[in-house]
């Protein structure tokens, strides 16, 4: 899986960076988009899954070399726990698979929260902050928007900010859709909340983080 650090080419990251600039100078919202590895480790799947893998492997391993012996079964699993668990922790896809959506569903938005909060979203002058959060394990994007806007934007809006942005994953253009929905949010922004003289840059305008 790439990681988020090198999910966007320079050449990318300067565009989005501009994409940025270019919203916040219509309006006095501050947009934060933010890359991260994963929403949460998920430890649960990784052990249950890398127990039935281990078990699998250790039953049809033991019927084959000595007939179902139990005790090499139980050696055979005891020694491909922690590799099987490895395999799934190095293959995201098939970790992923074990993880029911719900769960996904709410830890993408326990750590758009944390993220909110830990990056200062909640600190802008006028409450004005978007979190455009990017999780790549989960393939998840989750927009959060301040308190000063929040009532301004229905909830439906900005998921479908959050789809242009996940549809240009899919599609392997996520740098553009990211860039198209950094522009929608200036655009919804700025006839309710125009720009004023003296605004500044509150917020980093990019944020990558493993």
């Amino acid at each position: 899986m790439t990681k988020a650090a090198e999910f966007f080419t320079a050449e990318e990251k300067a565009r989005i960076e501009a994409a940025v600039r270019a919203a916040e100078a219509r309006t006095r919202g501050e947009i934060v988009p933010l890359v991260v590895d994963a929403a949460h480790t998920y430890p649960r799947a990784e052990i249950q899954g890398g127990g039935l893998l281990a078990l699998a492997l250790a039953a049809n391993l033991s019927w084959w070399l000595v007939d179902g012996s139990l005790w090499v079964c139980l050696a055979i699993f005891l020694a491909g726990y922690w590799p099987c668990r490895l395999l799934l922790r190095a293959t995201p896809p098939l970790l992923r698979l074990l993880i029911h959506p719900a769960e996904i569903d709410l830890e993408v938005a326990e750590c758009a929260k944390v993220t909110f909060l830990d990056h200062n979203l909640h600190r802008t002058v006028d409450g004005t902050g978007i979190l455009i959060l990017i999780c790549l394990f989960e393939h998840r994007v989750q927009v959060l928007a301040d308190h000063g806007i929040h009532h301004a934007v229905t909830p439906e809006t900005w998921q479908r900010v959050a789809d242009t942005v996940t549809a240009g994953i899919r599609a392997n253009r996520t740098a553009d859709a990211l860039c198209e929905a950094i522009a929608h949010c200036g655009e919804l922004l700025a006839d309710k909340f125009p720009p004023r003289a003296g605004d500044t840059d509150e917020l980093p305008n990019l944020i990558t983080r493993g």
